[in-house]
C-alpha cells in the first residue's frame, strides 16, 4: 500500500497555530511518528490531493528527462553543508534548497526527499529513493556522516570530491572538444564545397571547352555521388557502424570489450588509466574519512569508474581483501593500475594514513592528467590545422587545375 500525506495541525511554543505534512501509511502511523518528534496534534486529516500524487512513481521518470550533473550534485552539496552549518534544520535547508533548484527532475526529487525526511525518515534513506539523482557514493556518504554525528563536515568532503571528478571530466572534454569541433567543422565545408561548388566551376569550365583533369573529374563524380539517392547507401554502413558499437557498448561483453580496446590506444589509453587511478584514489580517500567500511568502499568506487576493464580490476581487488590480503596487494594483481600508485597505496597501509596517502595520489595524478591534456591539445593543433588545409586544398585544386587547360587553349 502507498504512504500518504496527513496535514498534521498543532501549535508552536508562541501559541501559533502550524501545519505540518507527514507521510504516513495510515492516522496511527502518522500519530506515531508525531510522539516520536515530540510534537502534540489536535488535527489530522488526510491530503486526499497529495496522496494521489506522492502514490504516483515519482522516483520514475521519462528516460529522457535531463538528469542532474555532478557540478549539480557538488552545488547541492555545497549548499546543503553551510545551510547546515549555519544551524538551520535538515527540512528547512531542503526547503530554501529546492526553492532555487530549476532542474525539474531535480527539483522533484528534493521536495519529495523533504517529505520524506518530514515524516521521519533519515536523509540517506530518503535520497536513496532517488538513484536517478543520487548515486550511491552520495548516499553513503550522507549516511555515515548521520550515522557519526558529522553531517556538515561530510558533506563538505562530498562537494569538494565531486567538485574534483566534475574537474576531471571537464579537462578529458576540453582536450577533445577542440579538434572535433574543428573536424565536423571542415567536414560540413568540404561537402558544401563538393556538393554545391564544385558543379559550378566544372560546368562553367565545359563551355569553355576545358578538358578536366583526372582529380576534377574524380572530385565531381563524388559531387555527383553525394547528390543522389546512392549517397544514403554510401553513409549507410557508417550510420549502421555507429548504430551496431552503440548498441554493443549497451551490453555488459560489449562495453568491457570496447573499454579494453580504449585502454589499449596510444596515449587516449594512458590518460583514461591516469583518469580513473585519480578518481578511484580520491573518491575511496573520502569515503574512508568518512568511516565507510572499506569493502563497501570498494563496491561504491567499482560501481562509479567508467572504464569496466578497471571496474572489474576493483571488483576483483574487494575479493582479495575480503579474503585477508592488503589493498596494495589486491590492486598489484589485476596488473590494471599504474605501479606508482600501488607503492603509494603500500606505503599509506603501512604508516595507517592510507586515507592521507590516496588524497596525495589523487593530486598526483590529476597533476598528470593536467599536463597530459596540455600536451594532448598542443600536438593535436597542428595536426587539425594539416587535415582542414588538405580538405580545403583538395577542393581548390580540384577547381583550378581546369584553369591551365582554359588558358593553354587562349594562348
Amino acid at each position: 500500500m502507498a504512504p500518504k500525506i496527513f496535514l498534521c495541525s498543532h501549535r508552536s511554543r508562541q501559541g501559533t497555530e502550524q501545519i505540518i505534512k507527514i507521510k504516513a501509511n495510515n492516522e496511527s502511523d502518522a500519530k506515531r511518528i508525531l510522539r516520536q518528534r515530540g510534537i502534540l496534534a489536535f488535527a489530522i486529516k488526510e491530503s486526499l490531493a497529495e496522496s494521489k500524487q506522492s502514490a504516483k512513481p515519482l522516483g520514475i521518470k521519462l528516460n529522457f528527462e535531463k538528469r542532474p550533473g555532478v557540478r549539480e550534485k557538488a552545488l547541492f552539496a555545497n549548499k546543503l553543508a553551510a545551510l547546515v552549518g549555519a544551524g538551520l534544520p535538515i527540512i528547512r535547508s531542503l526547503d530554501l534548497i529546492t526553492k532555487q533548484q530549476k532542474q525539474p527532475l531535480f527539483k522533484r526529487a528534493l521536495l519529495n526527499v523533504s517529505l520524506n525526511v518530514n515524516g521521519g525518515n533519515s536523509l540517506g534513506d530518503s535520497l536513496r529513493q532517488w538513484p536517478q539523482v543520487f548515486d550511491p557514493l552520495i548516499v553513503t556518504m550522507v549516511e555515515a556522516g548521520e550515522a557519526g554525528g558529522l553531517l556538515e563536515e561530510v558533506l563538505k568532503r562530498l562537494a569538494m570530491l565531486l567538485e574534483n571528478n566534475a574537474k576531471l571530466q571537464n579537462q578529458i572534454r576540453g582536450a577533445l572538444a577542440y579538434p572535433i569541433t574543428v573536424l565536423i567543422i571542415a567536414l560540413l565545408v568540404f561537402l558544401g564545397m563538393t556538393i554545391f561548388l564544385i558543379p559550378t566551376f566544372a560546368d562553367i569550365f565545359k563551355e569553355l571547352g576545358a578538358e578536366l583533369p583526372a582529380f576534377t573529374v574524380l572530385m565531381l563524380n563524388f559531387s555527383v555521388l553525394l547528390r543522389s539517392p546512392f549517397a544514403i547507401i554510401f553513409m549507410a554502413p557508417v550510420i549502421a557502424g555507429y548504430f551496431i558499437l552503440r548498441r554493443s557498448h549497451a551490453t555488459p561483453e560489449g562495453r568491457l570489450k570496447i573499454d579494453g580496446f580504449l585502454l589499449q590506444l596510444p596515449i587516449f589509453g594512458e590518460l583514461i588509466q591516469k583518469t580513473d587511478t585519480a578518481q578511484f584514489c580520491r573518491t575511496f580517500s573520502s569515503l574512508s574519512r568518512a568511516g565507510v567500511p572499506i569493502l563497501m568502499g570498494l563496491k561504491i568506487v567499482a560501481d562509479s569508474v567508467g572504464n569496466r576493464v578497471l571496474a572489474n580490476g576493483l571488483v576483483a581487488a574487494r575479493l582479495g581483501v575480503q579474503d585477508g590480503i592488503s589493498l596494495s596487494q589486491a590492486l598489484g594483481r589485476s596488473h590494471l593500475f599504474p605501479s606508482l600508485a600501488i607503492s603509494l597505496i603500500a606505503i599509506g597501509e603501512e604508516t595507517g594514513e592510507m586515507d592521507v596517502m590516496l588524497s596525495k595520489v589523487a593530486d598526483f595524478y590529476e597533476d598528470e592528467i593536467a599536463i597530459a591534456v596540455k600536451t594532448i591539445t598542443t600536438m593535436l593543433e597542428p595536426m587539425m590545422i594539416v587535415v582542414v588545409g588538405a580538405i580545403v586544398g583538395s577542393i581548390l585544386l580540384a577547381m583550378y587545375l581546369p584553369m591551365f587547360s582554359v588558358f593553354n587553349k587562349i594562348a
